[in-house]
């Protein structure tokens, strides 16, 4: 709807319709009037005054009509008797094993408290505001001596629990404070706008990334509900092997970049793409976009995209709020740009993931950089006007244009196809490019006896400043420094591709140097390198989201353009506060402390029968599953070679040492 019959009406509406005449058809109240379909009747307004006779309206219920509230009436049983098995099925799996049924009983009671508070808040909303005015009313009154209180206690809070923390954990994590204190003075003072900054975004941003990294990466629960995620997703994207073996045969991972990691980009774009149609995607969006519009005190504009770009590209979030994009401020477009610059789309983690790393800390990253990009905006750009789009208008998301779960699924594999083939184009000629770029650089070094001169070296003195303030120690900041490097001048797909290779020669537990060049980084040093490339700030991505924004708002192209810049800028500083949040937050396990040890002696030729040596060879051999000759499994994510080592250091009588494999 709405329908229209040749001629005379027009229908509009549901079951029962409202048929307005057009202005060429004359009628009196009460009149008949002959239709194909039968005779319908017009009635007088409900003060008893009829309507002119070019605005006759007439209440019929049609044969069109009688169907409809049919299929309505219908739906109401075969809705309740499906929710009623769904529950019936939950108590069922819990009653038979409810540590396997856990997941399953979290979900669904987490579903059944949202769609209740939906249900509660539209209803009562207007009570809930009245009940909680008075002491909205009395924080007003005294939030001039409230703030400081609470700034106060908060600022106490953090440097003590540093000083322990620091204590306790050693000196790195306090270089990772003084870098996020660096970073924010820099944006202070380049900002665009430094004596209009308002302070509320900024630090409601820094303590929301501070308060998502202490949940998921100091709390047991939270560190236990990331690495199950990520299992998770990384379980889900192992069905895109389904696919690509019937396609490109069973020997497709000879052709691992090609048939395995771009599959997956189609896989997740079709199942993003039915979470659109069924909503989800726009609830979830809007419930966070509202968290931190509350928290922060941002736009609502900003607010959604910013919220959109952890699930969506910074070309796809806009979208969202396409309507109001023309009539943004030039802090909102800055807004915009940075969130996207500053985030990863969730469509490209399974490419990141396939290459090896954590798929935890893809997601943490992800999280935790959409408030970042918002505090490093408002820092970076202040807001000077007043914002005209309102909440209500911002939330309003379309479903799209799929007429059912099928096409849905169809229509986000075909609009994957462009984006597979960008991929797969760019990585071809950016490492072309860099090759040729070492190649030329070379060739200049060696007319003064330099002939290791490469963009990989230029770049790890230029980046390493930004590395070391992260919390990277002295050593590996070079490192971390070049995959900033390739980040920033080609794509994160080249920085995750190298940062992989480092993580499979840490794995290998190999000599650390070879001809005085370092051949893989710490545990932590990779950790933070994670955070600090899980971003689309590319100078490649500059044109694309710039092309992109005005494509929606021609007449705002001048403006677009002119904060592009900075919006690049602030969002590959938002990506390295998160990485500092990282380093401030990133513990020291016994595991990790044992892989520095095995790293430094065994690698090295160093004294091997230390205490930390002795003692973490027991906690290595202590946690190994020994099957039989050639099925020995580490513990602790060490590797075989560190194993062996061990097993010959303590000859323990519980495992027989040459049923350790050699490394594969």
């Amino acid at each position: 709807f709405p329908v229209e019959i040749p001629g005379h009406l027009e229908i509009v509406g549901g079951p029962v319709f409202l048929l307005k005449l057009r202005p060429n058809l004359s009628c009196k109240p009460g009149e008949s009037i002959p239709l194909v379909s039968g005779c319908f009747k017009s009635w007088p307004f409900s003060d008893g005054s009829s309507p002119a006779e070019s605005e006759c309206q007439k209440k019929v219920v049609s044969p069109i009509g009688a169907v409809a509230g049919l299929q309505l009436v219908l739906m109401v049983p075969t809705c309740v008797c499906f929710l009623a098995g769904y529950l019936a099925m939950v108590i069922a799996a819990c009653g038979l094993n409810f540590h396997r049924a856990l997941p399953l009983f979290v979900i669904t009671v987490a579903a059944i408290f949202f769609v209740v508070w939906d249900h509660f808040m539209a209803k009562y909303d207007h009570r809930i505001e009245e009940l909680l005015s008075p002491g909205r009313r009395f924080l007003d009154s005294h939030w001039f001596w409230l703030k400081w209180v609470i700034w106060s206690s908060l600022i106490l809070g953090v440097v003590f629990w540093l000083i322990f923390d620091t204590a306790k954990l050693g000196k790195w994590q306090l270089v990772s404070f003084g870098g996020l204190i660096v970073y924010v003075i820099l944006l202070f003072l380049f900002s665009k706008h430094p004596t209009k900054v308002h302070w509320r975004p900024v630090f409601w941003g820094i303590g929301l990334q501070f308060l998502l990294g202490l949940l998921i990466l100091r709390t047991g629960p939270g560190l236990r509900a990331s690495q199950w995620l990520g299992k998770q997703v990384h379980t889900f994207l192992e069905h895109t092997d389904a696919g690509a073996s019937f396609v490109f045969g069973e020997n497709y991972t000879d052709h691992y970049l090609a048939f395995k990691f771009l599959p997956m980009l189609v896989f997740f774009s079709a199942v993003t793409s039915m979470l659109y149609y069924l909503g989800l995607m726009q609830w979830i969006i809007r419930k966070i976009g509202w968290l931190m519009l509350v928290t922060m005190g941002s736009s609502p504009v900003e607010s959604v995209v910013a919220a959109g770009n952890i699930f969506v590209g910074y070309t796809e979030s806009p979208l969202l709020v396409q309507p109001y994009i023309q009539h943004a401020t030039r802090s909102e477009l800055h807004a915009i740009m940075t969130a996207g610059f500053a985030t990863i789309a969730g469509n490209v983690l399974g490419p990141y993931i396939s290459f090896g790393i954590s798929p935890a800390h893809l997601l943490t990253a992800s999280v935790m950089s959409a408030p970042a990009s918002l505090a490093v905006a408002k820092l970076f750009w202040p807001e000077t006007e007043t914002p005209k789009t309102t909440l209500k208008d911002a939330m309003k998301m379309e479903m799209g244009d799929s007429r059912n779960l099928l096409e849905a699924a169809s229509y986000g594999t075909s609009s994957s196809i462009s984006l597979v083939a960008n991929i797969a184009v760019n990585m071809i000629a950016f490492l072309a490019l860099l090759s040729f770029v070492n190649a030329a650089l070379s060739w200049f070094g060696n007319m003064f006896d330099y002939p290791q001169l490469s963009f990989e070296l230029i770049c790890s003195y230029i980046f390493m400043p930004f590395s070391f303030m992260m919390g990277v120690d002295w050593q590996d900041s070079f490192m971390v420094a070049k995959l900033i490097g390739y980040k920033t001048f080609f794509t994160e797909f080249v920085a995750y591709e190298r940062l992989s290779k480092l993580v499979d020669l840490r794995k290998e537990a190999g000599p650390k140097f070879v001809d005085g060049v370092q051949q893989y980084m710490s545990i932590r040093s990779e950790t933070i390198a994670t955070y600090a490339l899980c971003g689309f700030g590319s100078v490649s991505s500059l044109g694309l989201a710039i092309s992109t924004l005005t494509s929606m708002a021609p007449s705002r192209k001048r403006d677009i353009a002119a904060g592009a810049v900075r919006a690049l800028i602030a969002g590959n500083i938002a990506c390295f506060m998160t990485a500092c949040i990282t380093g401030i937050l990133s513990s020291t396990p016994v595991d990790i402390t044992c892989h520095h040890i095995f790293e430094n002696t065994f690698a090295s030729g160093l004294s091997q029968n230390t205490t930390d040596v002795v003692s973490c060879c027991q906690s290595l051999l202590s946690s190994t599953v020994a099957v039989g000759p050639g099925e020995v499994i580490p513990g602790g994510y060490h590797s075989l070679s560190s194993l062996k080592n061990c097993c010959e250091l303590l000859k323990p009588s519980t495992l027989n040492c040459t049923w350790i494999p050699d490394e594969l």
